[in-house]
């Protein structure tokens, strides 16, 4: 405010009259003392009316602090369909997710006026959030309101398909299951479709597309290649060497992440399709210490893997594993695009996903109405018209009641006698009482019908033999638990059901004369192979909880140490300490473990996702 007497680098007293309301904590103003602290890491500069700080589709950047003027944020700058998404005032900063991910930028930053701006490297800016728990909370939890704000907005790319191609759902899910910003448009209803066709050139048959900043445009891309285009993850590095290589990007996988890359280790994490495993498709997980008010599966995701990034860990998506085998003293794992990864030890964690519900007439209705998560990109889907629900666990509950406040009917279907045989009291209870939620206990769904889209979903009560058809627009699929261990059934030893195999009865089952050359038995989490670690759902035995997992993921870290005959302690920590605003800042020795959890709001804790 011109005239006001404030020292240099401090926030404003009050925001512009046209500036953004802070909408759930997104868009936070800095304290003077946070700026003041910034300042000493950064370069202050002058901006001019209209001049660009952030472009959309460029990568990487800077972190800026608004210390005077405003700055404005657009979607298709520059052209006739330019957008204004938000404006920011003095004390506010700018970027979201994907600055601290290395991604695209999904929209442009530009100076509606004079001013100046606070400019710090973001590799810097990770340095300084890391040290100080109260800036680093604050910029995460804004990071993440923004990437929330932008996927509701429908900003960032296009899918342009029929929403009856496989392909087209493909891209979609991939698009959500990675939190990307983007929108999808209805070849068959959406008003633009046909205009967007022409402009591009674009015959029906040839979706669906992806259509980038209103210059690119991918015909029917693979999910490798829409992930290139975004920036999602690390590219593939040949030949490199990792101490640790982590196939699976579940709760089990993104501790084993955050823990050895906190500890040292060189540490890469791989998944086919998207962080964060079954249960990144948990729309709301209440029942974990710490978050009393829930937190969605994509969140608990993103926060771990935002955390294994800082300590250094490298994240590749997608990257479909298709083999193990030994390699000199080390571990190669082959991928389906031709790529190779070495590692000298290997933890898996490939999950488990849900067993396909085989009855007359799915087959030519999965991938338009059957689905197998239910988040927010399932659920818009289903208009305003009853679905159905099958399955007795906690993620058949979690579903129900997400989809119950977003659809007239829920017809939840159970086989079993008992609501709460298999399900957490907590979720039982709130079923029997949410109104739209109609229980049906043993029963078992015997038809599906409908030709290109479900109608109905018949019935059968097990005991009485009764059958009934229920109206229904969608199905949703929580059964059983099918591991993601194809690949590995000529690698190590697997259980009848094809779960990993540890510990002593991994050893019992392993190739003559592997153990006999080891100086030690099997580790209670390791395979038949030494180095070779299973964690989570994919292990035979293993309870099938989020926290359960996660806790494995940070126990078979401390078998790798074991394994590589050395510990944590002689390993290097932390750089210098930075003085923190906050008064506060990482230990920088002491118990690694400790230290990846407690030393910045990243941590890795969710929820029981099943």
């Amino acid at each position: 405010m011109a005239g006001e007497d404030r020292s240099p680098g401090t926030a404003p007293r009050a925001a512009a009259p046209d500036e953004t309301p802070d909408l759930y904590g997104a868009y936070p103003r800095l304290t003077p003392k946070q700026i003041r602290f910034l300042s000493g890491h950064g370069t202050r500069r002058p901006v001019a009316a209209g001049e660009v700080l952030i472009r959309e589709g460029d990568r990487g950047g800077d972190f800026y602090v608004i210390l005077g003027g405003s700055v404005a944020i657009t979607e298709y700058y520059g052209t006739p369909d330019e957008r204004l998404l938000r404006l920011h005032g003095q004390g506010r900063f700018l970027g979201e997710l994907g600055l601290l991910q290395g991604q695209v930028a999904f929209y442009t930053a530009h100076a509606r006026e004079a001013g100046e701006v606070l400019v710090i490297p973001v590799d810097r800016l990770r340095v300084l959030v890391a040290r100080d728990p109260v800036l680093g909370n604050l910029v995460l939890r804004a990071y993440l309101g923004r990437r929330t704000l932008l996927v509701g907005a429908g900003a960032g790319f296009r899918i342009l398909g029929s929403r009856y191609s496989p392909d087209t759902r493909r891209l979609r899910e991939f698009a959500a299951r990675n939190w990307l910003p983007h929108r999808w448009i209805d070849l068959e209803t959406d008003a633009e479709a046909e205009a967007l066709l022409r402009r591009f050139s674009v015959a029906p048959e040839d979706t669906p597309i992806v259509i980038w900043r209103e210059e690119q445009v991918l015909r029917n891309p693979g999910n490798a290649e829409l992930a290139r285009l975004i920036g999602l993850s690390t590219p593939a590095a040949g030949g490199d060497d990792h101490d640790l290589l982590i196939v699976g990007s579940g709760p089990a996988g993104i501790a084993a992440a955050v823990y050895g890359s906190s500890d040292g280790l060189a540490t890469t994490l791989v998944d086919a399709f998207a962080t964060g495993g079954q249960a990144g498709t948990s729309s709301l997980i209440e029942n974990y210490l710490g978050f009393p008010s829930g937190i969605s599966g994509s969140e608990l995701a993103e926060r771990g893997v935002l955390q294994a990034r800082k300590f250094g860990a490298r994240v590749r998506i997608p990257a479909e594993a298709t083999s193990l085998e030994p390699d000199g003293g080390h571990y190669r794992v082959t991928f389906a695009d031709g790529t190779e990864a070495l590692g000298r030890t290997v933890v898996l964690a490939t999950g488990a996903h849900y067993r396909r519900l085989d009855v007359p007439g799915i087959d030519r209705l999965e991938g338009t109405n059957v689905f197998y998560a239910a988040t927010v990109y399932e659920a818009r889907q289903c208009g305003a018209d009853p679905v159905a629900v099958v399955g007795g666990g906690n993620s058949a509950g979690q579903a129900s009641l997400f989809l119950a406040e977003r659809v007239p009917r829920v017809h939840l279907l159970i086989r079993g006698p008992s609501l709460g045989a298999g399900m957490s009291r907590y979720l039982a209870d709130q079923i029997e009482r949410h109104p739209r939620v109609n229980v049906a206990l043993d029963t078992e769904v015997r038809e599906v019908r409908g030709d290109d889209t479900l109608r109905s979903v018949v019935v059968e009560h097990i005991r009485t033999k009764e059958r009934r058809a229920l109206d229904a627009c969608s199905l949703f699929v929580f059964i059983g638990a099918k591991p993601c261990t194809d690949w590995l059934s000529d690698a190590l030893a697997l259980d009848d059901e094809g779960f990993v195999l540890t510990g002593a009865e991994a050893e019992a089952r392993a190739a003559p004369g592997v153990w006999e050359s080891q100086s030690r038995g099997c580790l209670r989490l390791e395979t038949s192979l030494p180095g070779v670690f299973a964690a989570g759902d994919v292990r035979s035995g293993s309870v099938k909880r989020v926290a359960s997992a996660a806790g494995e993921g940070a126990m078979a870290v401390h078998h790798v140490h074991d394994h590589l005959g050395h510990t944590t302690a002689g390993l290097p920590g932390p750089g210098d300490d930075l003085p923190a605003p906050s008064g506060r800042s990482a230990a920088p020795g002491g118990d690694p473990h400790a230290s990846a959890t407690d030393a910045h709001p990243l941590h890795m804790t969710g929820g029981e996702g099943r």
